[in-house]
């Protein structure tokens, strides 16, 4: 077996080439609720604002649709150049730049800072805590930093990995292929994953995914990629936030503005820079 099988010791991403593809033709629609929440925030915390992580615009657009200043940036440049494309088609020019959350180097400083969906992706713990510090220094005196999490009990299937006898079953196989979908460019894509290693000492999960391409009902192009997540509870990533500089930190149940409960899968910390 190789890394793909085991797990890779090095951090890696999986949202290039015909994953991000694939994320930029089919998941505009993924929990549409977040793009008005975060949209609130930036109205009620102030512009500019920085999308870290915007992909291929899935909230980045919606914002500048709606007459936002916000920037994008994101690891990917596959990612970055499907979401200047879709901008483009909307008469959109956003400021867009390829750099890793914890490498950030911006044009400018901002009042609001939001991370969705992507916080610990392809990282390391301690990437991560940069991260944060450097949302930290960006910000301009009292601005905020939105980011969210996925809480590590969310996956019932995947919370069964975390004890000995579940990791046994480690890596899953290959699902069933799904459907094909038609895309904007002619071709027909489809999309599968699987868990190949949970650390549960690492709070880290490894998954694989397997994209295909269909052109003329024949298999164009297949590619494997994987990405590892840092996995997160609360009161770590709350700890992670205060040590940044962080004054005042709530956290928050899924994109609501309500405290947070047990039964929320998702969490937001909404952090504040001193003033």
């Amino acid at each position: 077996m190789g890394d793909e099988e085991t797990g890779s010791a090095e951090p890696q991403t999986w949202h290039h080439g015909l994953v991000a593809t694939w994320w930029a033709e089919f998941n505009d629609d993924f929990r549409p609720h977040e793009v008005p929440y975060f949209e609130r925030h930036v109205e009620r915390d102030g512009e500019p604002a920085l999308d870290v992580a915007c992909g291929s615009g899935r909230l980045l657009i919606p914002c500048l649709r709606d007459g936002l200043d916000v920037d994008g940036c994101d690891v990917s440049a596959d990612m970055i150049e499907h979401c200047r494309a879709k901008a483009a088609r909307e008469g959109l020019t956003p400021t867009l730049f390829v750099q890793p959350m914890y490498e950030l180097r911006p044009p400018r400083r901002y009042r609001t800072i939001f991370v969705c969906g992507a916080f610990g992706l392809g990282s390391t713990r301690e990437q991560d805590a940069v991260a944060l510090r450097s949302f930290h220094e960006l910000l301009e005196p009292g601005g905020t930093l939105l980011v969210d999490v996925e809480v590590p009990y969310a996956d019932a299937r995947q919370w069964g990995y975390w004890i000995a006898d579940g990791r046994r079953a480690l890596p899953e196989g290959l699902p069933p292929p799904r459907e094909r979908r038609l895309a904007s460019d002619g071709a027909e894509y489809t999309l599968r994953g699987r868990v190949v290693d949970l650390d549960p000492l690492e709070q880290r999960v490894t998954l694989l995914m397997h994209a295909e391409r269909w052109r003329d009902g024949a298999l164009d192009a297949a590619e494997d990629r994987t990405l590892t997540i840092n996995l997160y509870f609360r009161n770590e990533l709350q700890l992670m936030l205060e040590r940044a500089g962080f004054a005042d930190v709530r956290v928050e149940g899924d994109h609501n503005d309500l405290p947070a409960t047990p039964d929320d899968e998702f969490l937001v910390f909404v952090a504040r820079k001193a003033s």
